[in-house]
Parts: C-alpha cells; sequence; structure tokens
C-alpha cells in the first residue's frame, strides 16, 4: 500500500485531505474504522452480559454469582438471545432500505447510533420491561448502522476495481474484530463483577465514542455518502406509512386481546418473532428465484446459491450459540482461573475475535499460495469444510460437558480449542459466503443479496429459539450431538453434490 495518494488517484469527492491517509488508504477510513469498533465494542460488550444477566438469580445461575438478574431459566434466556440476534441481522434490511429511499447513509448511521445508545441506557434501568425495550431500541439500531457504514467504505473508492478496495475492507474488520475483542474484557468485567446495569451502561459509553468521533470526522467522507440515491415518491411514502399502521393496529388489537384475557406469556412474543425470521429469508429466496424478469443463467446461479444459504443458517445456527450455550458452560462448568490468576467468565467471549486476528492472516497466505499451485479449494468445497469444522467443534465440546456431570470444573482449555475449531470454520465461510453472494447475485438484485445473505443468520438463530421455547436443552448432549451430527453431514452433502453445485454456480467457482 502506499503511504500517500495523489489527487488524482483520490475518490470523487473524497479528495486526499492534504496527502494525509489511513495506512494509504483515504481519511475517511479511519473514521468508519472507528465508529465500527466502537459499535461492535457495545454489541458485543452487551452480547457478553445478556443470557449471564436473564439467567441470575435463577436455578441456573453459578451458585455465589452476583444477582440482581431477571432468574430467567437458561432455556428461556437461550431463547431471547437467539431472537435478539435474528432480529438484528433482519433488520439490516430495512436498514439499508432507509438508507437507500429516506435518510441516505450518512444520517442512517447517526440515527442507528442514536438509538443503540437510548437502548444500551435503557437496559441500564432495571426491571423487565426496561430490559426488553433497551433490547429492542439495540436491534433495531444496530440494523440501521449495520447496513449504512459498510454501504460508506465503498463510497470510499474508485468502483469495484479500485485496487485498494479489498484492502480497505479488511482494515474495515479489524476494526471490528478489535471491538469484539475488547468488549468483553471491559464491559464483560463491569457487568459481570460490578453491577449488571453499569455494565450495559458501558456500552453504550462506547457507542457514544463512536458516535462523536463519526460526527467529527464526517468531512473526511464522500459526499455521496450524504445523498439519498432513489428518493421515495410521495405516494409511496404514503402508500408504505399505510401498510405499516395498518400492520401496527393489527398488532397492538391481537395483544391486547391475549394481555387482556391473561393468557399472555413470553412465548406469545418469542415464538411469532421467530416464525416470522424463518418465513421471511424462505419468501424472499421465493421471490427472487420466481422472479420472471431473470434469465435463465440467474435463475440457474440463484438455484446454487440456495445450497450456500441453507448451509450458512445451519452453521450460525451452531456458531451463535457461543453467547448462550457456550457462554453458560463458562459460567458454571469451567474453571474460572489460570496459574492463579482469576477471571470473569465474560472473558471467554472474547477468544473467537483474538483467533479470527490470528488466524486470517494464516488462512489468506493459505488460499493464495494454494492458488498459486492452482491447487485452492473451489467455494463449495470451502463450504463444505466450514460446516465439518462447527460439527466436529460441538463433538468436542460434548467431551468437556461430560467431564463436568458431576460438577467438576474443566480446564478453560476445552473452550479454547472449541472456539478455534469453530473460528477455522468462520474463515472458510463468512468471508467466502459475501464473495460469492456478489458473485451470484442477479444484476435486478446486485445491492440487495448482501441483506440475504445476513438472512442466513436470521433463519439459522430462529431455529435455535423455536428448539428452546418448544423445550430442547440445547445444554444437553443429545441436542448437542444432533446439531453437531447435522452440520457434519450438510458438509458431506455438499462434497458429495459438488460438481452439481458447480454447475449450477456457471462461470462463478
Amino acid at each position: 500500500m502506499a503511504s500517500s495518494l495523489t489527487k488524482d488517484a483520490a475518490p470523487q469527492g473524497n479528495p486526499a485531505q492534504g496527502g494525509k491517509t489511513f495506512f494509504g488508504h483515504p481519511r475517511g477510513l479511519a473514521t468508519l474504522f472507528m465508529t465500527e469498533m466502537w459499535e461492535r465494542f457495545s454489541f458485543y460488550g452487551m452480547r457478553a452480559l445478556l443470557v449471564l444477566y436473564l439467567i441470575s438469580g435463577g436455578a441456573d445461575a453459578k451458585p455465589g454469582a452476583q444477582g440482581g438478574g431477571l432468574a430467567m431459566t437458561m432455556a428461556t434466556a437461550s431463547a431471547i438471545y437467539a431472537v435478539y440476534l435474528a432480529m438484528v441481522y433482519l433488520l439490516a434490511m430495512p436498514g439499508g432500505w432507509f438508507g437507500d429511499r429516506v435518510w441516505g447513509p450518512r444520517k442512517t448511521v447517526v440515527i442507528g447510533a442514536s438509538v443503540v445508545i437510548l437502548g444500551h441506557l435503557t437496559l441500564a434501568l432495571p426491571g423487565q420491561g426496561m430490559f426488553f425495550a433497551g433490547l429492542a431500541l439495540v436491534a433495531l439500531g444496530s440494523g440501521l448502522l449495520k447496513a449504512n457504514i459498510s454501504t460508506m467504505v465503498g463510497h470510499l473508492y474508485d468502483g469495484p476495481q479500485d485496487p485498494r478496495r479489498d484492502g480497505g475492507f479488511t482494515l474495515f474488520y479489524i476494526g471490528i474484530n478489535i471491538g469484539a475483542f475488547t468488549a468483553p474484557l471491559i464491559v464483560g468485567t463491569i457487568g459481570q463483577s460490578v453491577n449488571w446495569h453499569l455494565g450495559f451502561a458501558a456500552a453504550a459509553l462506547g457507542m457514544a465514542f463512536g458516535l462523536v468521533q463519526f460526527l467529527i470526522g464526517t468531512r473526511h467522507l464522500n459526499p455521496q455518502s450524504s445523498a439519498v440515491p432513489t428518493p421515495l415518491a410521495v405516494q409511496e411514502r404514503n402508500a408504505w406509512l399505510r401498510k405499516g399502521l395498518i400492520w401496527l393496529i393489527i398488532a397492538a388489537v391481537f395483544y391486547g386481546v391475549v394481555i387482556g384475557t391473561g393468557t399472555f406469556t413470553l412465548n406469545w412474543a418469542l415464538i411469532p418473532i421467530a416464525l416470522l425470521g424463518l418465513i421471511i429469508p424462505v419468501s424472499v429466496l421465493v421471490r427472487i428465484k420466481r422472479d420472471k424478469d431473470l434469465s435463465d443463467e440467474e435463475q440457474t446461479k440463484v438455484s446454487g446459491y440456495v445450497w450456500f444459504f441453507v448451509a450458512a443458517a445451519v452453521f450460525w445456527m451452531i456458531f451463535d450459540q457461543a453467547g448462550s450455550t457456550l457462554s453458560g458452560f463458562a459460567e458454571k462448568n469451567t474453571a474460572d482461573n489460570v496459574f492463579g490468576l482469576g477471571f470473569p467468565s465474560t472473558w471467554f467471549q472474547s477468544i473467537n475475535p483474538l483467533w479470527v486476528m490470528a488466524l486470517a492472516p494464516v488462512f489468506a497466505w493459505l488460499w493464495l499460495a494454494l492458488a498459486k499451485r492452482a491447487k485452492e479449494p473451489s467455494t463449495t468445497i470451502k463450504f463444505s469444510m466450514a460446516m465439518v469444522l462447527i460439527g466436529i467443534s460441538y463433538f468436542v465440546f460434548i467431551l468437556p460437558m461430560q467431564m463436568s456431570a458431576d460438577g467438576t470444573k474443566v480446564s478453560p482449555m476445552w473452550l479454547i480449542m472449541v472456539y478455534m475449531i469453530q473460528t477455522m470454520g468462520e474463515l472458510c465461510l463468512s468471508p467466502v459466503g459475501l464473495s460469492v453472494t456478489t458473485k451470484l447475485a442477479p444484476q435486478k438484485y446486485a445491492s440487495q443479496m448482501l441483506g440475504v445473505w445476513f438472512l442466513a443468520v436470521t433463519a439459522g438463530d430462529c431455529v435455535v429459539s423455536l428448539l428452546s421455547t418448544a423445550g430442547a436443552d440445547l445444554s444437553g448432549v443429545g441436542v448437542l450431538a444432533a446439531e453437531a451430527a447435522l452440520a457434519v453431514l450438510a458438509g458431506v452433502a455438499i462434497w458429495f453434490n459438488r460438481k452439481k453445485i458447480m454447475s449450477l454456480m456457471g462461470d462463478v467457482h
């Protein structure tokens, strides 16, 4: 990377500021890097506390642990956690829509960050009502921010062919993992060891830092980030408002009747949301597949993409239990000291981003070295590897589960190993999945398909929520083994059908 940019090399509307760059990239990347780092700090900090706060004071909490939580069962906590994650990724689609049609990316990020701060501050207030209101606000704000900040990174460069573009997104990805790594160490420690609500407030402070530096650094962003690409016409806006109002009235009447008859339970909220999180991804894919405007080649590629979407949903179903099933095991069944030094169980949530930062350069080097020898695995084979690895991670996890069945605390190395295997799977699937999504996307849906990829996360997490509300013990050996076997079988199925899938992909490999 060059140490500076000439004016001619700078992106349109984003001239190099006096020759100053951010590691050879436009100055605006530093602004977006820090904003996303702080947003991920707040998100992963709150995520590290979420399940532990929900079970605190209940039968599933560790004896002697801090009280003051909501005293829920582990099954209920897992269902809430899964629905929350699902909604964060589901709301990224309307978040992108608001950026494209209503406010523009820059204004949408400011509004999203403000809503996230308000959500964390609401979580900092005691009471179950405040908790659910805060959780909804954080999910909504994250959805508004998530899609639009990535769009603004793209605006910094001269189109897809700009040679700095991939490096810029790599630096941006590093910011994500720095935030994810530090959050459990700081927010987790404050919340778990001092006070739950103070921990949520610390997450709000992190997002506030991100918002302040974003507002200060907006002068370095491309002016295109303030534009509304396809503004809503007045008639279209009114139509959306009418539809929204109708659905709001229907929901209000329905839940008014449920509450009024005294039959309301938490499942009345969790199950409909989880079902919605499954129905929407399926309906979106069906709508795209049945679109008569697509050419035969595009239709075929969408059929190939369905394989990757389903595999990704199974992968994230297991992977995202790091904050629920694995977090609960870390709290109750894992030794909380190394060489005599104690630490809170939330620190285990920092292991995955640490492995990502350690292993990502290794995987990048490996794929490049194999490519030079014309031996780099295809996208299909990488997906197959990811599925087998995530399945193996749970087969390994079953061992310490059984070892601790009598109350014995197992070594932290078991979870470190499980996270390492899962991270290896993540590096085979996540960046490759983003890439193949853009390559297989029909031209008509080129800007929407990234949101479709996020819907795979929504679908996987909603399956977990439905299993929890149905009474499945996600920390039981039987369910763990079933999930592991499903992932491995999915990987094997992709392997055996790799030629068929590759034929559906056409010229994309």
